[in-house]
């Protein structure tokens, strides 16, 4: 039975877009991210099964080929077999998005946490997007494991640095609870720009002053958006540019620090943040249902994670462009980019149409509110 043309067309993108797999490797990463696609499911079982029924080949020979991909190479059949090296590929990955971005060359790329229910910790950088996040370089933990997790940041942001071409402005977003001065300086490093939250707690002073004050002075409830050139921390001072609001309905401020000028802050960039939240969502229960898979191995879910990652990119892509091009009806606001994708998909599947070739369009960001 012939492949849909769609499925073509994904197995000759990701075969050019990720130069170290072979060609085996390729077919079976479309074959599995194309059937999570359509299944709205990363289940093994719901997408083998999808694909047996569309492509006519025999179930368990599919189930074979994808569980294979997530195994480590002792645990496949043949003695040339190798296990994927997840990390290799974050910049191929990263290098695959951008081939698809309009101008400007603006990224904005967030840094956050989420679990699996008590069984893993996975530490995330995402592409944000349309209010959307794109997983573009990952580890998973298991949940009772010990250590630092500052390495770990850097050797993901160090990954990702292949696929970034010199020339693009980068934003990278932090939560308060991820702030370090080395990970500001690793950021600055790379060409980058950190912006990253802070708590209200420590000193600091303007800079060339004398006096030092606490940053719980900073701010009142209800003032508009200020930036200051300050030194942060007294114990371990950070130049850098301070950004504070506190917007009447929160019950505490927001600071956060940046190396841009203050003129250079223009809009609120960090209001985008809460979509790696909404990108949690599309993988867990609000998409491909992730919370529910029994994969226990770290190495073996960071393998589950790459499908995954191309999954939504393609959603993503598709789910914008039918945003962009929607001639009849305003689309509802409660529709992501993920569901206008999966839609898409479907219906151009159901009338034998071709899929719109997408790009993703220039960011918009939320003004600073007054």
């Amino acid at each position: 039975m012939p492949y849909p043309e769609e499925l073509d067309y994904w197995t000759a993108e990701i075969s050019t877009g990720f130069g170290q797999l072979s060609q085996s490797q390729a077919r079976v990463l479309a074959l599995y991210s194309y059937g999570m696609v359509m299944t709205q499911h990363c289940g093994q079982t719901l997408i083998v099964t999808f694909l047996g029924m569309l492509l006519g080949i025999p179930v368990q020979n599919l189930r074979q080929r994808l569980r294979e991909w997530n195994y480590e190479s002792e645990q496949k059949r043949g003695d040339k077999r190798q296990a994927i090296q997840v990390e290799r590929h974050f910049g191929w990955l990263m290098r695959f998005i951008l081939s698809y971005w309009k101008q400007p060359k603006r990224l904005i790329l967030a840094l956050d946490v989420t679990y699996l229910r008590d069984r893993h910790t996975i530490l995330t950088v995402s592409v944000l997007y349309r209010g959307c996040a794109i997983p573009v370089a990952w580890r998973v933990l298991n949940s009772h494991e010990k250590g630092e997790w500052h390495p770990i940041w850097v050797h993901l942001l160090e990954r990702l640095c292949s696929g970034i071409a010199p020339g693009w402005q980068v934003l990278v977003l932090c939560d308060r609870g991820l702030y370090s001065k080395r990970l500001f300086g690793v950021i600055r490093g790379s060409g980058w720009h950190p912006f990253m939250r802070i708590r209200p707690q420590g000193l600091y002073r303007r800079l060339h002053a004398c006096k030092w004050q606490s940053l719980t002075t900073i701010a009142f409830r209800g003032m508009k958006s200020r930036c200051l050139r300050v030194e942060c921390f007294k114990g371990d001072p950070l130049a850098c540019t301070l950004w504070v609001q506190w917007q009447a309905q929160y019950t505490e401020p927001c600071l956060m620090v940046t190396d841009l000028a203050p003129a250079q802050v223009g809009g609120n960039p960090y209001a985008l943040r809460c979509w790696i939240e909404a990108g949690f969502k599309d993988l867990k229960r609000g998409g491909f249902g992730w919370e529910q898979s029994k994969i226990s191995v770290p190495h073996r879910m960071e393998r589950l994670m790459l499908v995954m990652a191309l999954a939504l990119f393609w959603l993503v892509r598709q789910g914008s462009c039918q945003a962009d091009e929607f001639l009849f009806d305003p689309i509802p606001a409660s529709l992501s980019c993920v569901s206008l994708g999966w839609l898409s998909t479907l219906v151009c599947t159901i009338q034998h149409r071709p899929l719109p070739f997408a790009y993703f369009s220039a960011y918009s960001l939320p003004p600073i509110p007054s």
